[in-house]
């Protein structure tokens, strides 16, 4: 560790060893201390502990790093969302602590097998946290004494402070060489699909599916995922920014613009994400687009139609409920989006996994009516989405915030997977629609190819 908060940990030393001599009165326990702020993307990529978990919420002045797990919870076959509540329930009444909070993700499709070492459902009560909010910092420690040896699992905790690394800077990702490129589906399979769900016959009884690809990019060098997600950051700063590694061999890392929801005690955050154009050259033709982009009939509609059922699922769980008639628009790097907000004050007692169950996955990802357009996706598309457009955030007693996981890439050794997709409706164009997952793939690809 050397001098790296050297008096910050000595102050946590003392305070595992002072847990040691008193038994604790709650199954989890967390000890916190403050520090001054730095750079917590170049802390975490020079770590060796894993998981490594990376958090920034789209509109808020705080960021997380974590390193370690003091539990888990792991679901590499099919899971129920009623069997996660109950388990993520039981989770929260062990202990009285407000700062306690879950990382992790669900799949897009929990019915279908999932990506190594991410499964259908993972999240993290993590070892470490290091929590930034403006120039404060505050390190955490978490420990949990269910099922375990008080003094082992603070014989843990030490070992786990005494293996941290001193940051070092990032530097610029090398542009790498491009080895190979696949696509899947491939154009000509595209325009089927696109082509099956644009017929009158099945559009009447499932108006949209949202089609993706997965281009998989094979590279001369291994890529440092974390390196990527900085500059990612600073291409998108009004985006979620977030990352998991679970091993060194594969790492999961977004810039996502969706938020799925934000609850504050039983208030409620959500949006209607849909309908894209790309970015003008000048404010006058960036204008001009987004005005196109407004009065589009097909992006209209597709934003309404994610509104429409977001508005109708949350119905049953609220107590009021609010959302914009008009779109506005969002803007990105290389692309802007029609953007609804959608604010609900919910029933006493509902749970984080009854809204994951109503609003996951979004039209916006998925299409209408959800179970007809899931399973054209699942017979269709080809590959498995893992948790690219999964749901992926924390769990917290009083506040709770998750993005869909959409501008995304999951990192192999010398290989970059990339996913896009684009929401097929009445009058969509194949040729337009796959120009249009690339222009979504074109902020990452400009990171990390020297074309």
């Amino acid at each position: 560790m050397g001098h790296f908060f050297s008096s910050q940990f000595n102050e946590l030393i003392t305070k595992l060893n002072q847990l040691s001599k008193v038994p604790a009165r709650e199954s989890i326990i967390q000890l916190s201390v403050e520090a001054p702020a730095l750079p917590l993307l170049s802390w975490l990529a020079a770590q060796t502990q894993f998981p490594k978990i990376y958090w920034h919420g789209r509109d808020r002045d705080e960021d997380v790093a974590a390193i370690g797990a003091c539990k888990s919870f792991f679901f590499e076959d099919q899971v129920d969302d009623s069997v996660l509540a109950q388990i993520y329930q039981q989770q929260r009444n062990k202990t009285n602590q407000q700062d306690i909070r879950y990382y992790g993700g669900l799949a897009f499709d929990r019915t279908v097998e999932s990506w190594p070492e991410f499964g259908r459902a993972h999240f993290v009560l993590p070892r470490i946290e290091l929590r930034r909010t403006g120039n404060k910092l505050r390190i955490l420690v978490n420990l949990n004494f269910e099922n375990t040896d008080p003094q082992q699992e603070i014989q843990a905790a030490l070992t786990a402070i005494e293996q941290i690394n001193k940051p070092k800077p990032l530097s610029p990702p090398n542009k790498m060489t491009l080895m190979g490129r696949s696509d899947l589906p491939r154009y000509e399979r595209w325009k089927e699909l696109v082509e099956q769900v644009t017929q009158e016959k099945f559009n009447r009884t499932t108006p949209k599916v949202v089609l993706s690809r997965h281009t998989q990019i094979d590279v001369s060098d291994d890529i440092e995922p974390w390196t990527v997600l900085a500059c990612w950051q600073g291409r998108n700063p009004n985006s979620f920014q977030f990352g998991f590694q679970f091993s060194p061999e594969r790492a999961f890392i977004s810039c996502s613009p969706e938020r799925l929801y934000l609850r504050r005690q039983q208030e409620l955050f959500t949006e209607a994400l849909a309908g894209t154009t790309v970015r003008g050259l000048n404010p006058d033709e960036d204008n001009l687009l987004a005005q196109a982009l407004l009065d589009d009939i097909k992006n209209s509609h597709e934003n309404q139609l994610v509104r429409q059922h977001i508005v109708d699922v949350l119905t049953p769980l609220s107590q009021y409920l609010g959302a914009d008639e008009q779109p506005k628009i969002f803007k990105l790097n290389h692309i802007q989006h029609l953007h609804r907000s959608i604010r609900a004050q919910l029933q006493p007692g509902v749970s984080d996994f009854e809204l994951l169950r109503a609003l996951h996955p979004t039209p916006a990802v998925g299409g209408l009516p959800r179970e007809a357009a899931l399973s054209f996706i699942r017979q269709r598309e080809g590959y498995a989405r893992g948790w690219y457009t999964g749901a992926c955030g924390y769990f917290n007693r009083n506040e709770s915030e998750f993005s869909v996981a959409i501008r995304s890439a999951l990192i192999e050794p010398r290989r970059i997977n990339l996913f896009a997709g684009a929401g097929i409706v009445a009058g969509s164009d194949p040729q337009a629609e796959w120009q249009e997952l690339e222009n979504k793939l074109a902020t990452v690809l400009s990171i990390l190819i020297d074309f």
